[in-house]
């Protein structure tokens, strides 16, 4: 450990303290929706929990986020009651937004023990690249841009997802890391992307027999049953009390929302909408039929809008089965060889899946396959070769969160750096592939992260030169798009080393 430098703990200190400087930055709607649950969970009784809509942002995720929001708020009281009221609507003393930004430091260390944990159970071989993505997960600018700027608690919750990870890497860890993972899911649901690869790496390693699927091992079926039913039932059991699972479940998945996001998350979807605003303009020399309601709309992310103007629409049904279809071959590979390197891997392309072909999908939700991959992404250098695209466009994709002049040269700087620093020292650390590398795969690397610095001064300053207030769909339709080709080009690397190892 002595050769582990600088260490996790060295790293989180200045990092805490840049992230307190960054304290009176923009804050996007999100703080408002926590401070609101803030004052729901603790000012009304829990029945009325996700019943309350004085505001627009109501208690959407599941209990157990809105239990921790209740701890949160047994704490806020001492400073500033006014939060706490549920009809204070975008109330922001400075106590308030101090106090806010302080949780998402204070739950973060849940992370900063997750990857000690990591580090500390890696082989003694790779010790050193396990240190080095801990310290880029750490360091994260997706984090930085999201939490401690926009504002969320991602930290928080990506730190329990990696505690479930490696507790998964010993067989005695198995039961714990279902029940972990269990809590996780009632934490934020967006989580159940992953659950079938926790599903079948559980089932096949610690439910069936080692050398035998028909052998079923009913002792540690019963254990993992009860421990999930317990998490469950601790979770969900007040409001099956209260005759609520149909208001709770009609909150945590509302399907009117649109295909895409405000802003279109880079995924197949974004790559669709690109091509179905391009062929709009085609269509006259094409003969092909344009709706023309669907041609006013720009972003395509309006509430139940999912409308194109000449591309077929897509529903949420067809979005479901697209994602299944894209996570089975990596579940079946998982089920016949249940190793840790292959559940991780698993994890990564269910998150590819749900990302690339989910519905109404966040561009914050990239962060759910970028941490599992760092885990893996230095243990070869094919590896390597398919995470470096992803990093790169899947923290350019965040930029469009902090739209602020203010913000510009954080999100800028602190992600140029951050990129440069690790994927200088992956490229050093990564060991050489037993299996050939890709050419074409490793070339598009290069002329993919070539082209983000040209993009980036066209969609931050160029742009605004040249048409002014005209056309401002433009620099978010290049961004998102460039990054849906990047996402995309990732996954199917990571694809060819997954089913070629």
């Amino acid at each position: 450990m002595a050769d582990q430098y600088p260490t996790l703990l060295q790293c989180a200190i200045p990092a805490t303290a840049l992230k307190v400087l960054l304290w009176p930055a923009y804050r996007s709607t999100d703080f408002e929706v926590h401070r609101n649950w803030l004052a729901i969970t603790h000012s009304l009784p829990l029945r009325e929990w996700y019943y309350e809509k004085t505001s627009e942002w109501t208690l959407d995720y599941p209990p157990f986020f809105a239990y921790f929001e209740w701890l949160l708020s047994q704490v806020a009281q001492f400073a500033d009651r006014g939060m706490l009221e549920v009809q204070s609507l975008n109330h922001d003393s400075w106590q308030t937004v101090h106090f806010q930004r302080a949780t998402v430091i204070g739950t973060e260390l849940v992370l900063l023990y997750a990857l000690h944990l990591f580090v500390k159970s890696s082989p003694p071989s790779s010790k050193k690249q396990a240190h080095a993505a801990a310290l880029s997960i750490l360091l994260s600018p997706g984090l930085l841009i999201i939490d401690h700027i926009h504002f969320q608690y991602n930290g928080f919750l990506y730190g329990i997802l990696v505690l479930s990870i490696v507790l998964a890497r010993k067989p005695s860890g198995l039961l714990a890391s279902g029940v972990v993972f269990a809590a996780l899911l009632c934490l934020k649901h967006i989580y159940l992307y992953l659950a079938p690869a926790y599903f079948v790496y559980l089932l096949r390693a610690y439910c069936l027999g080692p050398r035998s699927i028909f052998k079923i091992r009913f002792a540690n079926c019963i254990k993992l049953g009860v421990g999930i039913a317990v998490v469950a039932g601790l979770a969900f059991g007040a409001f099956v009390y209260y005759d609520q699972m149909q208001q709770v479940f009609s909150r945590l998945f509302p399907f009117s929302r649109g295909l895409c996001h405000a802003y279109w998350a880079p995924n197949v979807w974004a790559m669709y909408s690109f091509s179905d605003r391009v062929l709009i303009y085609a269509a006259p020399f094409l003969k092909l039929p344009v709706n023309a309601d669907a041609v006013n709309s720009v972003t395509r992310g309006l509430v139940g809008d999912t409308s194109f103007a000449v591309l077929p629409d897509i529903s949420p049904r067809m979005t479901f089965f697209m994602t299944l279809a894209a996570q089975i071959p990596a579940l079946a590979k998982l089920f016949f060889r249940p190793t840790w390197d292959n559940f991780v891997a698993t994890l990564t392309l269910c998150a590819y899946a749900s990302f690339l072909f989910g519905w109404h999908v966040h561009e914050k939700a990239i962060l759910l396959v970028i941490i599992p991959f760092s885990l893996l992404a230095l243990k070869d250098r094919r590896h390597l070769g398919a995470f470096r695209p992803l990093a790169v466009s899947g923290h350019v994709s965040l930029f469009p969160l902090l739209f602020t002049a203010m913000e510009f040269p954080v999100k800028v700087l602190y992600t140029v750096v951050w990129l440069a620093v690790f994927l200088l020292a992956f490229d050093r650390l990564a060991p050489p592939s037993e299996k050939p590398r890709v050419f074409l795969l490793d070339r598009f690397s290069l002329l993919y992260i070539a082209v983000a610095v040209p993009l980036l001064v066209y969609c931050s300053l160029v742009h605004q030169l040249v048409f002014g207030a005209k056309y401002e769909f433009l620099p978010l339709m290049f961004i998102s798009t460039y990054s849906a080709v990047g996402v995309v080009g990732s996954w199917i690397g990571f694809l060819v080393v997954f089913f070629t190892s």
